[in-house]
């Protein structure tokens, strides 16, 4: 064995003057410790915790009516995101976004993810049916009596004298230009026939 290079640990290297002329030899490497690598990534952790201010802010843009759906635990959270709702400087929020993320880690973001999307889903099918009420609405107006064939299709339970009357009055008050009060009873019709 040769002698030990100047100005090293030959014992934390492990390497003498002779493995560094024969390199072809290779050193046996130390053991890994592989309890230390078990934990996340930082990079995994900053995506999650990402994720939950995200959350958050989801949170920040409902309704009170919406927000109560929610199945939150958290006083603090719920006292969090009434308080982000009041701030208007940006550099506040920013930071009032950052606290609810970090309250989202105490709570079962699970839970309060699937209610949101169960929320969406309801508000996206509340949308569909106003818009074929609408397109409804819109052939009785526009086509009269064809316009209320169409209506009595899709609800064959509609009073087809009632549809009439209406399309006859939402006429009338075209060729007198008035506003359109009848086309709004023919809507509320609609609605009541659609619940």
């Amino acid at each position: 064995m040769g002698l030990p290079l100047p100005f090293t640990d030959e014992q934390s290297l492990g390497q003498t003057e002779g493995d560094l002329k024969n390199p072809s030899q290779p050193k046996s490497s130390p053991a890994i410790d592989e309890s230390v690598i078990v934990g996340e990534s930082k990079t995994a952790k900053k995506r999650e915790m990402t994720a939950l201010q995200t959350l958050g802010e989801r949170l920040i843009g409902l309704s009170e009516n919406e927000l109560r759906q929610i199945p939150i635990e958290s006083e603090t959270l719920l006292e969090a995101v009434a308080q982000a709702r009041r701030i208007k400087s940006n550099s506040a929020l920013r930071r009032q976004r950052q606290y609810i993320g970090k309250l989202m880690r105490d709570v079962d973001a699970q839970v309060i993810e699937e209610a949101l999307e169960r929320l969406h889903r309801e508000d996206a099918e509340a949308l569909r049916v106003f818009k074929q009420l609408e397109q409804l609405r819109d052939a009785v107006v526009a086509n009269g009596d064809d316009g209320v064939e169409k209506v009595m299709q899709s609800f064959p339970g509609a009073e087809r004298q009632r549809l009439r009357q209406l399309s006859r009055e939402i006429q009338r008050e075209a060729l007198k230009d008035k506003p359109p009060a009848a086309s709004r009873r023919l809507f509320r019709y609609l609605r009541e026939l659609a619940s």
